[in-house]
């Protein structure tokens, strides 16, 4: 039978029960807490009975700029996981958790697509094992105990005007950006204005992701900085005394989550902040795991490399020790057209000359990731309207970057269609090519971080930041934080901040609207022109196509 839609792929999948699909990976039945049939969480002592164990090598899957087209680049890590593991080798794969709030927003669910994603589908997009309402309930627990510890007398003399931590909600809901709080009388607190983030954009999501256990995990929370004082000095989480029982509520949720692909092979999912407001990486404590278990490991950095692969090389391998070993760069010819400025409603026909004006967008992130001192391979993400002469097209071109262009058709095919790729992917990992380097060091100043970034990574010309913003990045390094990463939140359809500027642009500047201190997660968050970290829903949200249908079975989810 011919199954037309991904969940309907997902739904006829012959799923093995957990415990064999860990087996695989040297993982006993008793090391897993089961959630049901097909999903489980890894237990800490196996995690921490590993930790000896050598390394395998590290596999980036990053994508050009998202355009309205596709990419393809959780498709491209699953099939390449299955590729891997078809052509003898013992492989697994770290991707991140679904958010509802996308997943009912814009584009549906995030598991993959066609033959090479990850099951059970339904639950991965939806509830999952509980790991981001654990994450949203801990950091609202935070966020009562503040306000009561502010109307209990205020023992730490908080300027409730310089209270910064808001509330989160793992849903789009722009009515929840700027609130007021503690209406209503004295016995609801003192009136202030608060705001709601996304739970992606949680500092606690950061934490649970860059955390190495459980013991670092209430270190980092008790890190983070809530509000400040009328001289400015900064309120910590500790002192509001919340990151025990922030601690206690996380503790499962820091377990990472095994599940399989549709080819029955072994998926680790685990975390989820997203990489144009938050760093686009699954777990430290998933890949570290995975890596010591697994020859060779698959692992994925949210939109284009531009935002995810910068901030999983300056952030993600800085924090946890580890460097990519090869880097896949996914490219659709679909999207290089869109590039080269055909509209999406022409993207089937034939267009070998936009193809070309489209690849200056791939052409420079090429040069991005070599710039990190990883080798790069292009997986071309195959889609049935493609031409020999458009994949040609691209293969020409990154050829004379210096690279290959692979043509991929995992969607269609699993692990089968990939298999080119992932002897490739082998044969670069295995050859000793990466010398990884980040882009720049822990002792650059905050301010010329961002600078380095701008220019080499988006080849802006300059960063505008008022005044306001310098003087705010020199007090957190006359306060001890000058160390730490920057952590870019900017749109993600673009190298520079505007949205609709396709390609490779030059001659653009960079806008600061905002900084953010993120001292439990490690990383200053530098916030770019329009992005929001409370996203809206757009006009006709997916989720008025999801539903049960008359056997019960959830319909329109992706």
């Amino acid at each position: 039978m011919e199954y037309q839609t991904d969940i309907e792929i997902a739904r006829a999948a012959n799923k093995l029960p957990i415990q064999e699909v860990g087996a695989k990976l040297g993982i006993d039945s008793a090391d897993l807490l089961p959630y049901g049939h097909d999903k489980a969480k890894v237990s800490q002592s196996f995690i921490n009975s590993v930790q000896e164990n050598k390394n395998g090598k590290l596999i980036l899957v990053t994508a050009i700029n998202p355009t309205p087209a596709g990419e393809g680049k959780t498709t491209t890590t699953v099939g390449l996981g299955d590729g891997l593991n078809r052509i003898g080798k013992k492989a697994a794969i770290c991707i991140r958790e679904a958010s509802l709030g996308p997943n009912f927003g814009m584009k549906g669910g995030a598991a993959g697509g066609g033959y090479a994603q990850v099951v059970p589908m339904e639950d991965m997009n939806l509830h999952f094992t509980g790991d981001f309402h654990a994450i949203t309930s801990a950091h609202n627990l935070l966020s009562a105990m503040l306000d009561n510890h502010i109307y209990w007398g205020n023992e730490q003399e908080i300027d409730i005007r310089r209270v910064v931590w808001k509330r989160v909600l793992d849903m789009n809901d722009r009515a929840l950006r700027q609130v007021n709080v503690s209406l209503g009388g004295v016995a609801n607190g003192f009136p202030r204005e608060a705001g709601f983030d996304i739970t992606v954009a949680s500092e606690v999501m950061a934490i649970l992701c860059l955390a190495l256990n459980l013991e670092d995990l209430q270190e980092r929370l008790g890190a983070m900085i809530v509000a400040y004082r009328r001289d400015r000095s900064p309120v910590y989480c500790r002192d509001i005394k919340a990151d025990g029982a922030m601690t206690v509520l996380l503790k499962d949720a820091m377990q990472p989550n095994l599940v399989q692909t549709l080819e029955n092979n072994p998926a680790f999912v685990h975390g989820g902040p997203f990489a144009n407001i938050a760093h686009g990486c699954n777990s430290v404590t998933a890949t570290t795991t995975a890596l010591k278990i697994a020859d060779y490991v698959v692992t994925e950095a949210g939109f284009g490399a531009d935002l995810g692969a910068e901030k999983f090389m300056n952030i993600k391998c800085r924090k946890a020790g580890i460097a990519p070993d090869v880097v896949v760069l996914v490219a659709t010819i679909r999207a290089m057209k869109m590039n080269g400025g055909v509209a999406k409603a022409d993207l089937g026909s034939e267009n070998v000359d936009a193809v070309n004006a489209g690849c200056p967008n791939l052409g420079r992130h090429i040069g991005n990731l070599k710039a990190f001192g990883v080798p790069v391979v292009v997986a071309i993400n195959h889609f049935v309207t493609d031409t020999d002469a458009e994949v040609q097209a691209i293969k020409d071109y990154v050829s004379a970057q210096g690279s290959d262009a692979i043509l991929c058709k995992h969607w269609a095919h699993g692990g089968a269609g990939v298999e080119e790729l992932a002897n490739q992917v082998v044969k670069m990992a295995d050859s000793g090519m990466a010398n990884f380097a980040p882009t720049y060091e822990d002792d650059m100043p905050l301010f010329q971080k961002i600078e380095t970034i701008a220019k080499r990574i988006y080849h802006a010309d300059d960063v505008i930041a008022d005044k306001k913003i310098r003087d705010q990045l020199k007090q957190w390094e006359d306060q001890g934080y000058g160390h730490l990463p920057i952590c870019m939140a900017k749109t993600q359809y673009s190298f520079s901040t505007d949205p609709s500027l396709r390609g490779a642009p030059v001659g653009h500047s960079v806008p600061i609207r905002e900084v953010r201190l993120s001292a439990g997660a490690g990383f200053v968050v530098v916030v770019c022109g329009s992005i929001m970290t409370m996203p809206g829903l757009p006009r006709v949200p997916s989720a008025e196509n999801i539903h049960l249908n008359e056997s019960g079975e959830i319909e329109g989810l992706f």
